[in-house]
C-alpha cells in the first residue's frame, strides 16, 4: 500500500473538459471573433478586470472571454463496485506484458465555467453554443491510464447556470455581465498497475466425489489440464530438415534424429507436428496439429522440440519449459489425465 504511483487522470479529466470549450465564437458586426479560454478562478480574473480602467487597452484584459477551475473533488457510491474485483489488458509499450489494477474508484470532479462579457448579446451566443450539447450530460472519452490503453467514456453534467451583472454607480464604472456554468465530471481513479503474467493460470484441477461427505466418499475422481505449448518459445532447435517436405509428407529424415523424441511435439516454421515414432534419422509424424496449417518446408530448416525438458512453477508443480512461458493471449493446447482413487472399503 501507499506505492508511489500517478496516472495522471485529474489531470487529463481537467484538460480533457477544458478543450470542450476552446472552440467558442461569437458574431461581431462584421467580424468574428474566437472567445480566449484560460485556467483559473473567477475572482482572479473579476480584480484584473477592476484594477484595469480601459479594457480597451492592448495591454489590459479585454473582453469577451471565458475562464474554467476545478473547484472540488467527491466520492460517488452510486457507482462503486467491488472493490478486490481486477481486470487485465496487456501493455501499450510491448504488446506482450500483461498488466493489472483493481477496478476503479468512482469519483465526481466539480468545475466552474466563467463566461465574462461587456454586451448581452455576447454572453447570449456564447451560452447558446454550449447549452444544447447537455441533456444535461456529454459523454467526453479520456484515456485514464496510459500504460495499459484504458479509455472511458466520461459523463459532464450540466448541474447549474448563473448569471450576474456588476453595475455599480455611474455611468463611467466599467460593466462585467457574467455567467457561471457548474459541471460534474463521472470520472474513475485507478491504482497502480502490476504485472499479471505470472497470475495466469497454468494448470487446473477438478475432483468429483460422491454424496456430500468428502472426508469419507465412496469414490473420488480427479481431472488435472495443465496448459500446453504449441510453438517453441525456448528456440530449442534439436535437429534440422534433411530432405525438402510437402504439406502432406508424414514420414522424412532429419539430419540427427538422436535428440528428437516419440510421443512429443515439435515444430517447425510456423507448425506444430506430433512425433508417431522415428527410425533412425526417420521419423513419421501427425501434420498440423492444434490448428497450425501444414506448409512445406526446405531441407536444412530448424527442427525445435516443444517442452523437451522441465521446470517447477509454484502451485503447479512440474510443468514442460516452453509451457510455462505461455503468455495471456496465446493459443495453447492442454496436457490432462484422469486419476481414479477408490476408497479401501470399496468392493469392485
Amino acid at each position: 500500500m501507499f506505492e508511489y504511483f500517478y496516472n495522471e487522470i485529474l489531470r487529463r479529466t481537467i484538460i480533457g473538459f477544458g478543450t470542450l470549450f476552446n472552440s467558442i465564437e461569437v458574431q461581431q458586426e462584421n467580424s468574428v471573433l474566437r472567445i480566449p479560454l484560460a485556467y483559473g478562478p473567477t475572482q482572479k480574473f473579476l480584480a484584473r478586470i477592476e484594477q484595469s480602467p480601459d479594457l480597451n487597452k492592448p495591454t489590459a484584459i479585454t473582453l469577451p472571454r471565458m475562464s474554467f477551475e476545478f473547484t472540488g473533488l467527491t466520492y460517488d457510491p452510486s457507482r462503486k463496485v467491488t472493490t478486490t474485483q481486477t481486470f487485465i489488458a496487456k501493455d501499450k509499450d510491448d504488446g506482450t506484458e500483461t498488466k493489472k489494477s483493481f477496478m476503479p474508484v468512482p469519483y465526481n470532479m466539480q468545475f466552474e465555467l466563467s463566461i465574462f462579457t461587456k454586451l448581452n448579446d455576447d454572453a447570449l451566443q456564447i451560452v447558446e453554443q454550449i447549452l444544447p450539447y447537455f441533456q444535461p450530460s456529454y459523454n467526453l472519452t479520456i484515456e485514464l491510464v496510459d500504460q495499459i490503453k484504458e479509455k472511458r467514456d466520461v459523463p459532464i453534467v450540466l448541474e447549474s447556470v448563473t448569471m450576474q451583472d456588476d453595475y455599480e454607480g455611474d455611468f463611467s464604472t466599467r460593466r462585467v455581465l457574467y455567467y457561471t456554468l457548474r459541471f460534474t465530471a463521472k470520472t474513475y481513479l485507478f491504482g497502480p498497475t502490476s504485472t499479471a503474467s505470472k497470475d495466469i493460470i497454468k494448470r487446473a484441477t477438478v475432483s468429483f466425489v460422491t454424496g456430500t461427505d468428502t472426508t469419507n466418499a465412496t469414490r473420488e475422481l480427479t481431472y488435472s489440464a495443465t496448459a500446453r505449448a504449441l510453438k517453441s518459445y525456448t528456440n530449442n532447435v534439436v535437429t534440422t530438415l534433411a530432405q525438402d517436405i510437402t504439406a502432406t509428407t508424414k514420414t522424412f529424415e532429419v539430419v540427427d534424429a538422436t535428440g528428437i523424441k516419440a510421443d512429443k511435439y515439435i515444430f517447425i516454421g510456423d507448425e506444430e507436428l506430433f512425433v508417431r515414432s522415428k527410425t533412425d534419422n526417420k521419423i513419421t509424424v501427425d501434420r498440423g496439429r492444434d490448428n497450425t496449417k501444414a506448409e512445406k518446408h526446405v531441407s536444412g530448416a530448424s527442427v525445435k522440440g516443444i517442452d523437451y525438458t522441465t521446470t517447477s512453477l509454484p502451485s503447479v508443480g512440474t510443468i514442460g519449459v516452453d509451457s510455462a512461458l505461455i503468455e495471456e493471449g496465446d493459443n495453447f493446447g492442454f496436457d490432462g489425465g484422469f486419476l481414479w482413487k477408490p476408497a479401501a472399503n470399496l468392493k469392485i
